[in-house]
């Protein structure tokens, strides 16, 4: 059985490709309730909207969700939780996962899986999820992160380019989804921003670049649609629509 853990779902409005991302709307809820709403599903012992924006705040409220406020000077969404479990005052060794604010059509088994994972691999400092890459477009667009593994799950690099290079049926796209302890959030914090980190835009590379492992699993459920650009967003309408609803 998974160990007890909580959601943060970490959600800015601020976006620079899509400001006001987390309140689009399908189906008449924004995405964030979505969002919420697959996570109260898991077994997650509690769920939290972390934000920085009275907006989002209210609309968190407003569907039933407990939100908590934090700085809008955060780097990363990982900054933002490490922030939202110190006021929380959970014990160093409680599981958060963080589930951002636009997997429309997520699974809540994934978000189980990812809290086993860790439970399951304590060597790891972080946990997260992959899914095969099934085309030469996916692998070239930069949105679509990208991530490669060792014999025994662990991941050795994530990027925004195509690797492997050239081979698209090798390839798996990063869910970005992840499992810790508050123990390693508040290391994390700690942690310098590396250059790597800055160049691809991922909070993961933080990690990896200090030495810290990530141990990958192939989600066990097909995850919906990223949501990145405005293009996406009529993508994962027709998906809504498609998939989701009657």
């Amino acid at each position: 059985m998974t160990q007890d853990f909580i959601v943060v779902i970490p959600a800015r409005f601020a976006a620079k490709r899509l400001p006001g991302k987390p309140l689009i709307e399908f189906g008449g809820r924004p995405l964030l309730q979505h969002v919420y709403q697959a996570a109260v599903n898991s077994r997650a012992a509690e769920v939290v909207i972390a934000t920085d924006d009275e907006r989002i705040e209210a609309a968190a409220r407003g569907f039933g969700a407990r939100a908590v406020m934090t700085s809008p000077s955060h780097r990363t969404g990982t900054d933002r939780i490490a922030e939202t479990v110190s006021q929380l005052q959970l014990p160093g060794s409680s599981i958060v996962v963080n589930v951002q604010g636009d997997e429309l059509g997520l699974p809540p088994a994934l978000i189980d899986q990812v809290a086993g994972n860790l439970a399951g691999n304590r060597d790891a400092s972080m946990a997260s999820l992959y899914a095969p890459i099934t085309s030469a477009q996916e692998m070239n667009n930069p949105n679509c992160v990208k991530v490669v593994v060792d014999a025994r799950g662990y991941a050795l690099l994530f990027s925004r380019s195509a690797i492997p290079w050239n081979a698209p049926d090798k390839g798996c796209r990063h869910i970005g989804i992840y499992a810790y302890t508050c123990d390693f959030l508040k290391t994390y914090t700690e942690l310098p921003v590396c250059a790597l980190e800055q160049a691809e835009r991922l909070e993961q590379l933080r990690a990896l670049y200090h030495g810290h492992r990530i141990h990958m699993e192939r989600a066990a459920a097909e995850p919906g649609p990223e949501i990145n650009t405005p293009e996406d967003v009529e993508t994962a309408k027709n998906y809504y629509r498609d998939k989701i609803t009657d």
